[in-house]
């Protein structure tokens, strides 16, 4: 367990995730933006940099939504997505707050540009604890836990 930021990072089991997302992440545009990062395999800053357009069309949520290549790792190749049914959730419940002319999915601080991915760290962090759980650089990519998750026991999460 990561204690102060020392010690190993654990991987989240199912029942923590189900936790940190039913009473850790308050928020819709939180749920939204993690639930990103756990059901598309998503980094922070893939998650942080969606553009409203490539996740919302004008009859709603998208069947798949996109990472575009300049906002990857590697800036190598554009992603697409299928969207689980537990992301839509989260994303039409978000949906519904999105105001403004902002494109980005996730607007930062007075609604200029996109929400900074040291902002997102921060509510992670303030999440886990909440639930009381350990937190980690590794934690926020949550996306590796449901490939482990699936393999280890076959169930769907949340």
């Amino acid at each position: 367990m990561k204690i102060n930021r020392f010690g190993k990072a654990e991987i989240l089991n199912p029942q923590e995730i189900t936790l940190l997302f039913s009473e850790g992440l308050v928020k819709p545009r939180d749920r939204a933006m993690f639930g990103v990062c756990l059901y598309a395999a998503a980094r922070i800053n893939e998650s942080c940099t969606l553009q409203r357009g490539d996740v919302i069309g004008t009859r709603g949520i998208r069947p798949k939504l996109i990472i575009r290549a300049y906002n990857t790792k590697g800036g190598q190749d554009t992603r697409e997505i299928q969207v689980h049914p537990k992301l839509k959730e989260f994303l039409e419940e978000y949906s519904i707050e999105l105001k403004g002319r902002n494109p980005h999915l996730f607007p930062g601080r007075h609604g200029l540009g996109h929400i900074h991915k040291a902002s997102a760290d921060r509510i992670l962090r303030e999440a886990l604890r909440r639930v009381d759980l350990g937190y980690s650089r590794d934690t926020g990519k949550l996306g590796h836990i449901v490939k482990f998750c699936n393999v280890k026991e076959s169930k769907p999460l949340i």
